[in-house]
């Protein structure tokens, strides 16, 4: 019985053993994992620390987007609003955003029309006129409109008001309200919002231009203004004064506005930044455009 019981002993110390052997080789094995881990992190914190110190995470300067792509052309679709010319897009990069350039108005009732047109404050009507005076697109069409605000409606070569290029683009200065009251005067003390020679945008809808513009003969002074103020008139104020004062009669759609002789603009032209030179046709055309928007 002894040596029996002693056998027992004996096996059960033996699987005590080795059950005390699996459980430090899994100790161990945890050990050696946990080890492991940490060395990886550790590794991965020396790794994280030099980029940082090296500048690797540094925010990298934004691209300058106002010089680069200083406007943004919405295409505009032709084949719904057949009013609308494609003569391609203005370039998105490269425009100029200071100084003045010299547009200068030929029609037929006299003397040129010239206006600087504003860069800073008005960029991408400066570049989208100029581009649209590179392909002639304004050459030999008609102000059809003589507004009630006292300006002379030109710009579009269907003569409808729905009539422009195949892209848009976003107003620019346009003015605070000068005076609480919609009145032709402006309050004590305070100019115009669209004083006499202003010259400025329009679109149908407001807000999306394109080759319309505005050009006061008299003060105008909305209670909220809406025509983006795009440069002045320089030269021939007098003959835009004897065109406004023209008779009008009846534009087909009731509104009497139409001037009764034609006036006709034979050519437009935009001189470069600081000059008097016409902009050269540019050797390719920019890419057509979309939808029924015009101005």
């Amino acid at each position: 019985m002894a040596s029996s019981r002693d056998r027992q002993r004996k096996l059960a110390r033996a699987k005590l053993d080795r059950q005390m052997a699996r459980r430090a080789a899994r100790v161990r094995r945890r050990r050696q994992i946990q080890a492991g881990v940490g060395a990886v992190v550790v590794l991965a914190l020396i790794v994280v620390g030099s980029a940082w110190a090296l500048g690797a995470f540094d925010s990298e300067p934004a691209a300058d987007t106002a010089a680069d792509e200083v406007c943004l052309w919405t295409p505009q679709d032709a084949t719904a609003n057949t009013n609308l010319k494609d003569v391609g897009m203005p370039a998105t990069t490269g425009l100029p955003t200071d100084g003045t350039r010299t547009m200068t108005v030929t029609t037929n009732q006299g003397a040129p029309i010239t206006a600087d047109l504003d860069l800073a404050a008005a960029p991408c009507a400066g570049a989208s006129i100029a581009h649209l005076a590179s392909r002639s697109f304004y050459d030999n069409t008609t102000c059809h409109e003589i507004t009630a605000e006292g300006a002379l409606r030109c710009g579009d070569p269907s003569g409808t008001g729905l009539g422009g290029p195949t892209y848009s683009f976003y107003d620019e200065n346009v003015p605070d309200a000068a005076s609480p009251s919609p009145s032709a005067s402006p309050a004590p003390g305070q100019p115009p919002a669209y004083p006499k020679g202003t010259v400025a945008m329009i679109a149908n809808p407001p807000g999306a231009n394109g080759s319309q513009f505005l050009l006061f003969f008299k003060d105008y002074n909305p209670a909220q203004p809406t025509y983006p103020v795009i440069g002045k008139v320089t030269g021939g104020l007098d003959v835009l004064e004897k065109i406004g004062a023209l008779p009008t009669v009846d534009n087909g759609t009731g509104a009497k506005v139409k001037p009764q002789t034609d006036v006709v603009i034979q050519s437009l032209t935009v001189g470069e930044p600081g000059t008097g030179a016409p902009t050269p046709a540019p050797t390719g055309s920019g890419a057509p455009s979309a939808s029924p928007n015009a101005g």
